[in-house]
């Protein structure tokens, strides 16, 4: 048989070219958001319904690659003490029929797969109690929500893969957390949760409101999150950091508002004074101005550092994220270089900064948007790029697609198959050709304007307009995007004609990983067991002393 990829144990990372719009559902159910590395890949739709007899948990689900998987019906039941009695799921994977029914008879779950031409029958021995969550639809974690109420640290709750085996997830600790909504104040109570397996332990973050169903799991090493559409959409908000003095605040965008939160340094200033302010530009995806991940809140910690350090600073939730108005789903990466130029209007019309001493800082894929803002507006007097890619669209999806292709199991043909397909894709969003010999779904998950920006960017061609002082930012252990990322930004900049000084560093930090913490392998998989983990003050030193020195010298 061939083994499917469970999510509780195995790793389905690539850059996802897709944006979906999630919609609520009518008639009780709920529509849950898939993100691959904070992008959108696709949507599920899940109900749960509770009676005398037990539960029952149905959905559909469309996702698009790299896990090109298609759910046209889910049904998972529990009997009335909570144990198992079936598993059905039907639709596809990787454009095969798939088709998996486990039933549970006392101890031994049978399942019956057809994969494309390919049957098999297996059987397993079964915990009582045990929860089934089916490696190709997410919404099984709705009954493992379920049992968590009520746990505590050490207890553990058996779990039987379909057609894979027994698997054990053991509570780490549990934590109240609210989430502020466009309906209100939602209680939840977030797990940490070791999930093992085969040897093998996958940390997983799961999220429980009061009434016992799911709201969000993220699996830090899997770079997945499978978020609740209230919570991924507008208005949503985690308080990961505050500090005394915090301001929130609403800034004038193009038709909308972007929500961001304004943070100072300690003390109270000189009447009249006029600070240096620095705009914080996060990545784009799930994550809100904080850029929380793997617990890790990243420009919530660097606000806080750069606060510390003298400067206001202001981070913001992307449009159609967070607790901003606009949309997403058709924004491209001009249009969210125009949101920074609003934000640095914003900034500028403000009494207490200098408008001469006016920073843009952008992280990860938020570096490629800082760039474009940069390079169109002169009132950006210095430019950080911290963790950002350094190649061309096309180039960057394949590189990804490769390294994540590395470590799943699959035969080289296979792993050839795909990237083949990428590149078909690729060339198809950018000509607007070829789409016959790609499947109609990846067609529609693709075709955004998202990842046709993002295909079609070139920080080369992009860098060649930007006239302000560069500063480039790396952890020398980022296995997300290696150091040669940096080297090639920082090559780029150099090669520029701009007027005489200092105009371009490398700061590649030793033993720091993408996530801008100390680290000892720097690995995705390592993620996990860096929760509480802070930004590098190596990090934050090496921007405010290059800052103090490049906003110096842009006054003069």
């Amino acid at each position: 048989m061939r083994k499917l990829h469970s999510t509780v144990v195995f790793a389905l990372l690539a850059l996802a070219p897709a944006l979906l719009e999630a919609q609520p559902l009518a008639g009780g159910g709920v529509q849950f958001t898939v993100f691959l590395r904070g992008t959108p890949v696709g949507v599920e739709e899940t109900t749960v319904a509770r009676s005398a007899d037990g539960l029952v948990i149905t959905g559909t689900s469309r996702l698009g690659p790299p896990l090109e998987v298609i759910v046209r019906r889910a049904e998972i039941r529990y009997d009335a003490s909570g144990n198992p009695l079936s598993c059905f799921v039907e639709g596809s994977l990787r454009q095969r029929q798939l088709v998996l029914s486990t039933t549970v008879e006392g101890n031994t779950a049978t399942t019956d797969l057809t994969e494309g031409t390919s049957r098999s029958r297996q059987a397993h021995e079964i915990a009582p109690g045990a929860v089934l969550l089916s490696s190709v639809y997410f919404g099984g974690h709705e009954a493992l929500a379920a049992r968590l109420q009520g746990k505590k640290e050490g207890d553990e709750i058996p779990i039987y893969v379909p057609g894979q085996g027994e698997a054990t997830a053991r509570v780490v600790s549990a934590t109240d957390e609210r989430i502020q909504t466009s309906s209100g104040m939602l209680k939840t109570r977030r797990f940490q949760v070791a999930l093992e397996q085969q040897g093998k332990t996958t940390d997983t973050e799961v999220w429980v409101d009061d009434q016992g169903r799911l709201v969000r799991f993220s699996t830090a090493s899997q770079t997945i999150d499978v978020v609740r559409t209230d919570v991924a959409s507008v208005s949503a908000r985690r308080e990961a950091v505050a500090r005394p003095g915090d301001e929130s605040v609403r800034i004038p965008a193009n038709g909308f508002t972007l929500a961001g939160t304004l943070s100072r340094p300690p003390g109270q200033p000189a009447k009249g004074a006029k600070l240096p302010a620095i705009v914080l530009v996060g990545s784009i995806g799930v994550t809100d101005r904080d850029e929380s991940r793997a617990g890790i809140p990243i420009l919530g910690q660097l606000a806080s550092a750069l606060a510390d350090a003298g400067y206001l600073v202001i981070r913001y939730d992307h449009r159609g994220i967070g607790q901003s108005g606009g949309r997403a789903e058709s924004a491209e990466i001009g249009d969210y270089a125009e949101d920074v130029r609003s934000v640095v209007r914003f900034m500028r019309k403000r009494k207490d900064v200098d408008r001469d001493r006016l920073a843009v800082l952008g992280y990860d894929y938020g570096g490629s948007v800082a760039m474009t803002a940069a390079a169109r507006d002169g009132d950006i007097k210095a430019l950080v790029l911290v963790a950002t890619p350094g190649l061309a669209g096309g180039d960057l999806v394949l590189e990804q697609q490769r390294a994540a292709l590395a470590k799943m199991d699959l035969t080289e043909a296979e792993k050839q198959r795909r990237i083949d397909l990428q590149q078909r894709i690729n060339e198809a969003v950018v000509s607007g050709r070829g789409w016959d010999q790609i499947p109609p779904a990846m067609r529609q998950q693709a075709e955004t304007d998202w990842f046709r920006s993002l295909l079609a960017f070139d920080p080369a061609e992009q860098m060649r307009r930007v006239r302000q002082p560069v500063l480039v930012v790396h952890g020398g252990l980022d296995a997300e995007l290696g150091p040669h990322h940096a080297e090639a930004l920082a090559s780029m900049a150099e090669a520029r004609k701009n007027p005489a000084g200092e105009k371009v560093r490398l700061a590649v930090v030793p033993g720091v990983n993408h996530l801008l913490v100390p680290s000892r392998e720097g690995t995705v998989d390592e993620y996990a067991s860096l929760g509480g983990a802070s930004v590098s003050p190596e990090v934050t030193g090496a921007i405010t002393t290059w800052l103090g020195e490049a906003l110096a010298a842009a006054k003069k």
